[in-house]
């Protein structure tokens, strides 16, 4: 009987940290409840994106918002 005993606790345990760590790595996204803005302009409810937040994904982001926002400045200052 403490034979069994021994492998059941280790296997609960065992599953208790797998679980835990899959619980913790879901990252759910979040509603967003229908608004009008400023103008007046109706905007309908939707799911606001999950995103990551490892070290490396986050640079990443911020280095191509970087891009993408002054692209068009490069690009105006070379045609005139």
């Amino acid at each position: 009987m403490k034979f069994y005993a021994k492998y059941i606790i280790a296997l609960v345990v065992t599953l208790s940290i797998l679980f835990s760590f899959e619980i913790n790595a879901q990252r759910k996204s979040s509603f967003v409840r229908p608004y009008i803005t400023r103008k007046g302009k109706f905007v309908s409810g939707h799911y606001r994106k999950s995103y990551n937040l490892k070290p490396n994904a986050y640079k990443s982001r911020i280095r191509s918002k970087v891009y993408y926002y002054t692209k068009g400045k490069y690009l105006r200052k070379l045609r005139w």
